[in-house]
């Protein structure tokens, strides 16, 4: 008896997590045609509809397929891999606050791509399939640095001495990056100013196909690793008990957070809390299970970049206000509603 009503429930459950998919991505759809037919100039739904089939003029086809199409693609792929990562950080630490802006991965990843243009001749000139390389070095070198002060030898990676660490080695990062700013010229301050504040700046199919490959590799990677994140999740004790290799598999799922953030910081500037608030949004949809939870993340991440852009570009017309600043809006009194809420 207590059997069949188990599999009542999880059949339930799992219908419940399709019209949850099913509902995200319908939105998503939504917003993407909305953020297609928004900006200084607006196409109408006709408009949008031929110049799709092909039968736009060519300022319409300019406009949509060179300057919004790419832009609107890049939000999702970005939203994705932003709460992807996150979602993979709550995990591993066992802390809902884990997020890659907050832990200083984002800053990281910055850091090293402002580094590199900082010196280069041109913003504009700047290799774009570089870029994300770039960015995973400066990642994996922060994320390095905050695990090993935060993890304790006999105590493992506590949850606190994590998100303390991660916020410390931010600031320190963040200072590094407004030293570096001081030597710019004008041109160059201009980028760093907007890209700091989380403005897409890559927007156009070469950064799509620079930042996709990403994507499309390390998330299926993750979603192959779900079970393994639901054992850590379980401590390290009971995982290990359970025949995981603990350390391996965390540095494994760091690594894959890591490139996450560092690919999608390399085209969308400092973008924070897609991180923390993708994965709680799903958590709250769909449970704990990260078989369905990372899917469901990058859903909710996705949504929330494109929803976030498609203000950015309208609230101050013909302003364009960066995309990060929207996205703090949201985030910013939710991080404090769930720290007030963590013991």
């Amino acid at each position: 008896m207590g059997s069949s009503s188990g599999l009542i429930r999880e059949r339930q459950a799992g219908r419940r997590n399709i019209k949850v998919v099913l509902i995200l991505g319908m939105l998503i759809i939504a917003a993407f045609i909305i953020s297609m037919n928004t900006g200084y100039i607006r196409l109408s739904p006709l408009e949008l509809m031929y110049t799709l089939l092909g039968q736009g003029t060519q300022k319409q086809s300019l406009i949509l397929f060179d300057f919004r199409l790419p832009r609107i693609v890049i939000s999702v792929l970005i939203g994705a891999g932003l709460a992807v990562s996150g979602c993979i950080m709550q995990g591993v630490s066992r802390n809902a606050l884990a997020d890659p802006g907050i832990l200083g991965i984002n800053s990281g990843a910055g850091l090293a791509v402002l580094l590199f243009i900082s010196f280069y001749p041109s913003t504009s000139s700047a290799p774009v399939f570089l870029l994300p390389v770039l960015a995973l070095l400066g990642a994996g070198m922060t994320a390095a640095l905050i695990y090993g002060l935060a993890y304790k030898r006999h105590r493992g990676l506590l949850p606190t001495s994590l998100l303390l660490t991660g916020i410390a080695v931010a600031a320190g990062t963040s200072a590094a990056t407004i030293v570096l700013t001081l030597r710019l010229n004008p041109e160059k301050y201009q980028f760093v100013a907007t890209w700091m504040a989380g403005s897409i700046w890559g927007s156009n199919w070469k950064f799509v196909l620079a930042l996709l490959p990403w994507i499309l590799l390390i998330i299926p990677y993750v979603i192959y690793k779900s079970r393994v994140l639901n054992v850590l999740n379980l401590g390290d004790m009971t995982a290990a008990g359970l025949g995981a290799p603990v350390e391996k598999e965390r540095l494994r799922l760091l690594g894959a957070a890591v490139a996450l953030a560092g690919a999608c910081v390399s085209v969308s500037g400092g973008i924070g809390f897609v991180g923390l608030l993708g994965p709680h949004l799903a958590r709250r949809l769909v449970g704990t299970k990260h078989q369905i939870l990372i899917p469901v993340s990058a859903l909710a991440g996705s949504l929330l970049v494109v929803m976030s852009d498609t203000i950015a570009r309208i609230i101050l017309q013909p302003i364009e206000v960066p995309t990060g600043i929207v996205v703090a809006v949201v985030g910013t009194p939710y991080f404090l509603y769930l720290l007030s809420k963590t013991r």
